[in-house]
């Protein structure tokens, strides 16, 4: 339910962030607030696609990857001139590295030289070395009007670098998801993390041959792609485990099924910041184990909404999934408190946090 206006004039707000076309986080979480914001009595949203689409004659280049951005920069420079001038606050997400430099940096450019408020959302656990690495990405984040982080974490590492942030958080729209108490606990374990070397989901088949020896009818489900998923097929093949399915990458009207024919989720990322795939766990009452990188604690407590492990050690990853299986009713208790932590990721829990920002950065 939309919240009662705050003010007679709808703020207008442009969300700059990658769009659809290739499916990641970023693409993902501006999808969704872009589709909540319709209708909304305070605020009047607009999408700038950080990869516009190429011109039909220049289409082939979408094919590749460092001349798609050569021959994309400049179309996303004109739709950032062209529509920056009829907004009050621009929205942008951002990642680090080189990605910060092509698609954010620009657009608080524009957007200072258009007059405008600027937001940048910064999503990427890879804060700190980009910050100690890039002298650009301190320069343009201290001249920002409000830098938003979806987690205390990178709040926290700004703060070494004397950089404010406050915290808005991920979205998961949980009408996808159906909660419920897994009774009985099965061996199904799914993992809805891409093939990627952050995510480490070779640690996570390894853990599932340890599962494997204490329950041979243990099942896995590795939902997504990615460039290591080769490497991981031939792991699979190495170890001889049975019962290991890849389904491919799930869009966001089918994800809810996996979760949802699963009984465990499992984690092994090394890097991580605020990762909705927990989030949807959460929301699922899928009991979730996993490696705890430096941000993890801020979204999972152990023992109370979770189970977390030191990176990289597939033994202690698979412990805890049998300490799980082997206690039931520990994993009903981590699920219904995980359900709890997850209302604090809905719409109408983030809707005014995100009203709230707009408005104080427009005054």
């Amino acid at each position: 339910m939309t919240s009662a206006p705050t003010s007679s004039r709808r703020l207008r707000v442009a969300l700059v962030a990658p769009s659809l076309r290739y499916v990641g986080g970023q693409a993902v979480q501006a999808d969704l607030l872009l589709r909540l914001w319709q209708n909304d009595p305070d605020i009047d949203i607009s999408f700038i696609p950080v990869d516009p689409p190429l011109p039909r004659a220049l289409a082939w280049a979408d094919r590749v990857p460092g001349l798609r951005t050569l021959f994309r920069e400049p179309i996303y420079f004109w739709h950032l001139w062209r529509q920056l001038k009829h907004v009050d606050v621009a929205h942008i997400f951002s990642a680090s590295y080189w990605s910060f430099l092509i698609s954010p940096a620009p657009a608080w450019f524009f957007a200072k030289l258009r007059g405008k408020k600027t937001i940048v959302n910064y999503r990427s656990g890879e804060a700190r070395d980009h910050l100690q690495r890039f002298r650009s990405a301190k320069f343009v984040l201290s001249r920002v009007d409000r830098i938003v982080a979806p987690s205390g974490y990178l709040v926290d590492v700004f703060r070494e670098f004397n950089l404010a942030a406050v915290v808005v958080p991920n979205l998961v729209d949980l009408s996808q998801f159906r909660y419920r108490e897994r009774t009985p606990l099965r061996p199904h374990l799914v993992c809805t993390r891409g093939f990627h070397q952050y995510y480490s989901i070779d640690v996570v088949v390894k853990a599932f041959a340890e599962v494997k020896k204490e329950f041979p009818n243990a099942r896995l489900d590795l939902v997504g792609g990615g460039p290591l998923e080769n490497e991981i097929r031939k792991l699979v093949a190495e170890l001889k485990l049975s019962g290991v399915n890849f389904t491919g990458v799930a869009s966001r009207q089918t994800i809810g099924k996996y979760y949802d024919d699963a009984d465990i989720f499992i984690n092994a990322s090394w890097l991580d910041n605020m990762p909705v795939s927990v989030i949807e766990a959460f929301g699922c009452g899928t009991p979730v184990v996993t490696t705890s990188p430096e941000s993890m604690p801020y979204l999972v407590e152990n023992e109370r909404t979770g189970l977390l492990s030191k990176v990289g050690d597939e033994k202690a990853l698979a412990a805890n999934v049998i300490r799980l299986l082997c206690n039931p009713d520990l994993a009903t208790t981590l699920a219904r408190n995980a359900y709890e932590e997850s209302k604090k990721f809905t719409w109408e829990a983030v809707r005014d946090q995100w009203v709230q920002v707009y408005r104080d950065v427009s005054r």
